[in-house]
């Protein structure tokens, strides 16, 4: 539960005026469970600290990972899949696990359409930016202008509609 309300504290309550918002922020976490990536979209969230974020990752990778376990219907040549969806009457968390065990978690406006569209475009700017980057390191915070600035303007272009 304690996961839950640090979800619930990050985000804008109903009472807040959101004009065209559509992210608020997108968190990536490693295989290991670690926060490799975060960036709030939105300006008037409430700021966490480093400390919550990492507490943040570290409990969600724990619960998607006994969520996979709970799942006792999928498809033979699936892999059974964990949380890929959270609402909230505050926000929706989408995640899209890679192949590889990278987790993008999008956190939007609750009942947006076409989220795992928008987490699918942030993955291809991930791929192209930071997988493509010769000096990054797998599984290592990510520090790069060019994927920095790329999601940045996506995501604004998003926010204007």
């Amino acid at each position: 539960m304690s996961s839950f309300y640090i979800l619930q504290i990050s985000f804008p309550t109903v009472d807040t005026p959101q004009i065209c918002t559509v992210v608020y922020a997108l968190i990536i976490i490693n295989k290991a469970g670690g926060l490799v990536y975060q960036r709030d979209f939105t300006e008037g969230l409430n700021k966490l600290s480093v400390n919550d974020y990492l507490v943040l990752a570290g409990t969600f990778h724990g619960v998607h990972a006994i969520t996979t376990r709970l799942n006792p219907l999928h498809p033979p040549n699936e892999p059974p899949s964990g949380i890929e969806v959270m609402e909230t009457e505050h926000f929706r968390l989408q995640c899209f696990q890679t192949l590889t065990g990278t987790k993008f978690l999008l956190f939007t406006e609750p009942f947006q359409p076409n989220t795992d569209k928008i987490v699918a475009r942030i993955y291809e700017l991930y791929a192209d930016y930071v997988m493509k980057n010769p000096f990054y390191s797998l599984e290592m915070p990510i520090r790069s202008e060019g994927w920095e600035r790329r999601l940045v303007r996506e995501m604004r272009v998003l926010n204007s509609r």
